[in-house]
C-alpha cells in the first residue's frame, strides 16, 4: 500500500479545520485532493466519502450522550437521504464517460461548495441569535414531509459531490425548524449523516472510483487532526475560524467552476475583507437579552 505523506499532511490540516468548526469534511477535503493532488474528481468523491464513514460515528456518539439529538428527526431525514444518497452515485455516472464525466463532477461539486458556503453564513447567523437568547426551544413539532424531502435533496448533493452532510442539510433544517437549538442542528445533522455517508461510501465502493491507498491517506491524517482540532476548539476564537473556512470555501468553488487565479483573489480578498465587517457589524446589532429579575418592578 502506497501512503501518500503530503497527503497525509493535507488532510491532517484540514481535519483540525473541521474540527475546530464543526463542518467541511467533503467541502474541503475533497477540494483538497482535487486541486493540490491532482486526484480525479470521482476518485476524490468517492475516497472522502469512505474515510467519512469511519470518522463521523465519533462525533454522533458524543452528541447522543448529551442529548443533543432528535431522533425522530433523524429518522425522517435518513428515510429520505440514505437511498438518494446510494443513488446518487448512480447519478454521477449519467453525466457522461471519461473526461465528460468528470469535469461535470467537478462543477457539481463547486456549485454544492457555494451551497455550502451559505450554509456557513447561516449558522455564524443562528450562532449570533443563540447567543443573544433568540433560540430557547427545548421541544420543536417534527414535520415528517419536510423533513424526508430534505434528506432526498441532501442524500442525492452527497451522493455525487460528498459535500452537503454537515452543510447543505443544516440550512434546510435551520429554515423549516428555526427554533431548534444550534446544538441540538448539529447533533441531529451528525448523527444522521452517519447512515447517509455509510450509503454514499458502499455506493462509491461498488460502482464508484474508489481508492484504498488514498483513502488510507486520508485516514492517517484525518483522525488526529480532528482529536486535535476537538481538543483546542475550546479556546479558539469561533468568529475567526469560521471567516477562515468561508474564504476557503469561496476559493475553492470558484476554482472548481473554473474561475482564473486573479479574478480568483480579487474576489476571496474583498469577500474577506467585507465578511469581516459584516460580522462585526451583526454583532454590534444583537443585544443580550435582559434577565427577567432586571426587568421585574423593584419591591417598595
Amino acid at each position: 500500500m502506497d501512503i501518500d505523506p503530503a497527503l497525509v499532511a493535507g488532510s491532517f490540516l484540514v481535519a483540525i479545520i473541521v474540527g475546530l468548526t464543526g463542518m467541511g469534511g467533503g467541502a474541503l477535503m475533497t477540494p483538497m485532493m482535487m486541486l493540490f493532488f491532482n486526484v480525479p474528481p470521482l476518485a476524490a468523491v468517492s475516497s472522502d466519502l469512505v474515510a467519512s464513514a469511519i470518522m463521523k460515528p465519533v462525533g454522533g456518539m458524543v452528541h447522543l450522550r448529551n442529548g443533543t439529538v432528535n431522533l425522530r428527526m433523524v429518522g425522517w431525514l435518513c428515510l429520505g437521504s440514505v437511498p438518494m444518497a446510494f443513488a446518487g452515485v448512480f447519478a454521477a455516472r449519467l453525466f457522461g464517460e471519461g473526461e465528460q464525466m468528470q469535469q461535470a463532477v467537478k462543477y457539481a461539486l463547486g456549485v454544492a461548495l457555494l451551497l455550502a458556503l451559505t450554509g456557513l453564513l447561516a449558522k455564524s447567523l443562528l450562532g449570533l441569535r443563540q447567543g443573544a437568547g433568540a433560540l430557547s426551544a427545548r421541544h420543536v413539532d417534527v414535520r415528517p414531509m419536510p423533513t424526508v424531502l430534505i434528506g432526498m435533496v441532501g442524500g442525492l448533493v452527497v451522493g455525487v459531490t460528498s459535500v452537503g452532510s454537515g452543510s447543505l442539510i443544516v440550512v434546510a433544517l435551520v429554515m423549516v425548524y428555526p427554533a431548534l437549538r444550534a446544538n441540538q442542528l448539529v447533533g441531529t445533522d451528525l448523527v444522521q449523516a452517519v447512515p447517509l455517508v455509510a450509503s454514499a461510501a458502499v455506493g462509491h465502493i461498488l460502482f464508484g472510483d474508489f481508492k484504498l491507498d488514498l483513502t488510507a491517506s486520508l485516514l492517517l491524517g484525518s483522525i488526529p487532526g480532528v482529536y486535535l482540532g476537538s481538543r483546542i476548539s475550546a479556546w479558539a476564537p469561533d468568529q475567526v475560524i469560521r471567516l477562515a473556512l468561508a474564504v476557503v470555501l469561496l476559493a475553492s468553488a470558484l476554482k472548481l467552476l473554473g474561475v482564473g487565479n486573479m479574478p480568483l483573489l480579487v474576489v476571496v480578498v474583498c469577500f474577506g475583507v467585507a465578511a469581516a465587517f459584516a460580522w462585526r457589524f451583526a454583532k454590534a446589532r444583537v443585544v443580550p437579552e435582559e434577565p427577567v429579575s432586571a426587568r421585574e418592578p423593584a419591591s417598595r
